[in-house]
């Protein structure tokens, strides 16, 4: 099994779910497509995966080997921030990217001011009855998880993850992430408007239906 389980099919058995597109699974990659599409046809041929109308995996045993490898290989070798993106896709239970990645998200990546790379919380919504499972998932990983932000020198690594307990998840997908809704991300934005004034005037130039009357120049920024 471990001799075609290599690292890109490990993370597209993590990452499909039951009538999945190559292309879908791809998407939520962040991996090209005949990368993807490639792993599927090993996969396919080994047994582990079938295509009928929609990708499947076979037997659950398989996605438990999956995560497994991709576990053990995050704890020697620890997840950089886009694979981090990707981490969450391979849990068994329903998030969407919030606060500041939520941000992050609706802008398609276009707004991602003030995020040290060496001190990288990502924030994500998930229901309040998930949260002991997404703790043990992420440990299992080798990241830490709270609710609050940590401070980063009370951390090993540069990565942390936040999680948001919600009674309910109301999620939306743009480009292949899971999120918060727009209004509610706009409505955290004018919360904290210093740090999110650039942010409001991308989206209102990205999405035609929107008129949020923010006015920026980057000239006019204040630098400390």
């Amino acid at each position: 099994m471990y001799e075609v389980l290599d690292d890109t099919a490990a993370r597209v058995i993590l990452t499909l779910e039951t009538g999945d597109s190559i292309r879908r699974v791809a998407q939520h990659l962040h991996t090209p497509y005949e990368t993807v599409r490639q792993a599927v046809n090993r996969l396919e041929e080994a047994g582990y995966v079938r295509y009928d109308g929609g990708l499947s995996v076979v037997e659950d045993h398989v996605r438990d080997a999956a995560r497994e490898l991709v576990a053990a290989s995050a704890r020697v070798s620890p997840p950089s921030i886009d694979e981090a993106y990707v981490i969450p896709h391979f849990g068994d239970w329903p998030f969407a990217f919030s606060r500041i990645d939520a941000v992050y998200v609706w802008t398609k990546g276009g707004y991602q001011v003030g995020r040290n790379p060496d001190d990288y919380p990502l924030f994500l919504a998930v229901h309040e009855q998930d949260v002991d499972a997404w703790g043990t998932f992420f440990e299992s990983f080798g990241v830490p998880v709270s609710f609050e932000r940590q401070p980063g020198d009370a951390l090993v690594g540069p990565l942390q993850i936040v999680l948001d307990p919600q009674p309910s998840l109301d999620i939306e997908h743009v480009e292949g992430y899971p999120v918060i809704p727009r209004e509610k991300t706009i409505a955290y934005m004018r919360e904290h408007y210093a740090q999110f004034q650039s942010a409001l005037s991308m989206l209102d130039r990205m999405y035609e239906e929107l008129d949020l009357g923010v006015a920026y120049k980057e000239a006019e920024r204040v630098y400390s």
